[in-house]
Order: structure tokens, then sequence, then C-alpha cells
């Protein structure tokens, strides 16, 4: 039973995943961001459980890349597509696509499942990620979707800023930058600078700007990254 502790952990990612997905074709955004920091949760700790209990598995590593890809790929994507999808003024030379445009929303499952099939065998990315881990992406577009579903969608630099992201933030993920590891291995200062700062802005982010706070908490998380990369190169 102990060896399946983190494979009910990971499963329990995919579970909170697959209920943002039903709530994000509601029109909920607010649960979407709930349950998918849920998954963000059961991720964290799956792979602590599996240090901490010394159970690490092959299986345990395609289940949670099948996992993230439903939780931070589909489920941030569908809450996107519902926002593109009710969005109420396109610049004109795009209105008659209109309906096609939502759907470039799941670009971002399409390069999370690359991002993921890329990490399961590159050995460089044991300490430290190369590219922006895909639950990173997952919580920008959730809080993303929730920030802009408050405010009115009748502004077109609204659609060119989504457009824009989706490219970025998809290629951010294939990228070769240098990322930081969130994992803490041990309970000091030392060697954990770059997460004890981002912690501290993302609280301050978060008390000050609400949800949206997380988003510009991931943006942060990648320029602390890239300022600091010389830290990651072996």
């Amino acid at each position: 039973m102990r060896k399946q502790i983190p494979n009910i952990l990971t499963l329990s990612n995919l579970f909170s995943g697959s209920i943002a997905i039903t709530l994000a074709f509601q029109g909920n955004f607010k649960g979407v961001v709930i349950w998918v920091a849920i998954a963000a949760l059961f991720d964290f700790f799956d792979g602590m459980a599996a240090r901490l209990l010394k159970v690490y598995s092959p299986l345990g590593k395609e289940l949670d890349s099948l996992a993230d890809i439903v939780s931070f790929g589909v489920a941030p994507a569908s809450a996107l597509f519902i926002l593109l999808r009710d969005y109420s003024l396109f610049p004109a030379f795009v209105e008659p696509l209109h309906q096609l445009i939502p759907y470039l929303a799941f670009l971002i499952p399409v390069f999370s499942a690359y991002r993921l099939a890329k990490f399961n065998i590159d050995e460089r990315q044991t300490t430290s990620f190369i590219g922006l881990p895909t639950p990173a992406n997952g919580l920008f577009w959730i809080s993303y979707c929730y920030g802009m579903a408050e405010v009115v969608t009748g502004n077109e630099n609204i659609f060119y800023l989504t457009i824009g992201l989706i490219i970025l933030m998809s290629l951010a993920m294939i990228s070769e930058i240098p990322m930081f590891s969130l994992k803490i291995k041990k309970l000091a200062i030392k060697g954990n600078e770059r997460q004890a700062i981002l912690i501290i802005l993302m609280i301050l982010l978060v008390t000050l700007l609400g949800i949206i706070g997380v988003a510009w908490g991931t943006v942060t998380y990648i320029l602390l990254s890239i300022l600091t990369r010389s830290k990651d190169v072996k």
C-alpha cells in the first residue's frame, strides 16, 4: 500500500483537474482556480511522498505527466476557450474567424504535452528545469482567465494581449531557458534564496492584486530565472 501513496496523490491531481474542466465549461472561473490549485497541491505532495517513502517508480513518473496534461493543460485551456468564446469585440480583420479563434486556447495542452514528454527524457532536468514548467503555465492561465473575466471584454487590446500570451507562454514551455525548481531540499535560506524571494513576492502580489497576482507571480518566476540563470548552468 505504501508504494501506491504517491500514485494515489497523482490520481487525485488528475481528478481535481477533471472537475476544473467541467467548471470551466460552466463559466465558473473561481471554481477552476480552486480546483487547479488543489491539483497543484497534489502535484507537489506526490513527488514529496515518493522521495520520503523512497518509492519512486517509472509508473509514477508517467502518471504524473498524464495528470499534469489534464490539470495544467486541458483545464486552463478550457477556461481560456470559454473566455475567448464569450469575448464581445474582436478586431475587424479577424471578425470573420471569431468562431475559430477560441480554439487557439488548446495550443496550451498541445505544448504542455510536448514539454512533459521532453522533460521525461531530458536527463538535464534533475535538479532544475529547462523551459517553463507545465504547472506554472497552468496556474498563470487560470489566474489570467479569472482576472480577465472580471473586466470589460470589449477592448481590442485584451484580445491582442491574450493571443500574444498564448504564443509566448507556449514557446516558453519548450524553450531552453533554465528555470529553477521550487523544491526546497533543506530548511535553510542558503541555497534557497530564489525560492524564498519568489514566495515573498508571490504573497505580496496575491495580497495586493488578488487571484490575478498569481499570473504576475509566474511572470516574476520567469524573470527571476532568466536573471539568475548562471546558477543553473553546469
